[in-house]
């Protein structure tokens, strides 16, 4: 049996027979299937635009407080401010790097729910699933990062990601399916990408767990700053394209919502 409970720092801890990377593995794909979820609401539910660009705009603002108060935060306490602002800015060159070629593979608007979703064609499919999988690493990769804290998950990471990637699969699966895309491919994408983030949680450990706290900073540091490009090209974009007035007053009230649950757990 594997037990868990909030413990006083804001973490959730596991106790049981799961040795820890498993245990990453599993809070990957805890979080990942958010996509799965999101994609089904998008492909069975008819969601007004709006809603969908108010539910991404709450998504960014929620991911961009846990980067700020949660991660950044933690990799400066552990390594400085030099490691950790370099690692950011790598992270952020290293996404924006690779998703500059996706782009002109037809992978710029993957989050997009409107028409401007690209149309379907074998070099714009591949492209898609790529940027969805460069998306999803980071985030990944951070909850198995977190778990070297103690053996405990980041709650507020998990809590984050997980509401992000809701709105992601959400309008993605919207645009997919407007473009043409069969339900057997849009469900499959985003299906892969589940299996992918609990891989990747499962890295984020098990390849940094006897490495220097400083590394494991720098790294921590390097995921955010992916995050935070990503919120930027991909998401934002989708939260402000119908741009009503409350966008930017629901994107804060995604941040001040997680502000206040890393408070409330610290």
């Amino acid at each position: 049996y594997l037990y868990h409970y909030f413990s006083s720092n804001g973490n959730l801890e596991s106790y049981g027979m799961i040795p820890l990377n498993a245990q990453a593995g599993l809070w990957g794909l805890i979080a990942g299937s958010a996509l799965l979820i999101g994609a089904a609401a998008g492909y069975f539910l008819k969601v007004p635009k709006k809603i969908v660009a108010s539910i991404m705009a709450f998504g960014s603002g929620v991911l961009i407080s846990a980067l700020a108060f949660d991660l950044m935060d933690e990799a400066y306490k552990m390594s400085g401010i030099v490691p950790a602002a370099l690692g950011f800015i790598s992270g952020a060159s290293l996404f924006t790097g690779i998703n500059f070629l996706l782009t002109l593979k037809g992978a710029r608007h993957r989050k997009r729910s409107g028409t401007i979703h690209p149309k379907k064609n074998e070099t714009t499919g591949l492209a898609l699933a790529a940027g969805a999988l460069l998306d999803g690493i980071p985030e990944s990769i951070v909850l198995g990062l977190s778990l070297l804290k103690g053996g405990t998950i980041s709650l507020v990471a998990l809590v984050a990601i997980f509401l992000s990637n809701i709105p992601e699969g959400l309008s993605s699966a919207i645009g997919m399916k407007r473009s043409g895309r069969k339900a057997i491919y849009i469900f499959g994408v985003w299906g892969i990408i589940t299996l992918v983030s609990g891989i990747s949680a499962f890295a984020g450990y098990a390849l940094f767990r006897n490495v220097a706290p400083a590394y494991v900073a720098a790294s921590t540091a390097v995921a955010a700053g992916a995050i935070l490009a990503m919120i930027a090209d991909t998401m934002i974009p989708e939260a402000f394209e119908d741009a009503h007035v409350l966008s930017g007053l629901i994107t804060a009230l995604g941040f001040i919502s997680a502000f206040f649950l890393t408070k409330a757990l610290t």
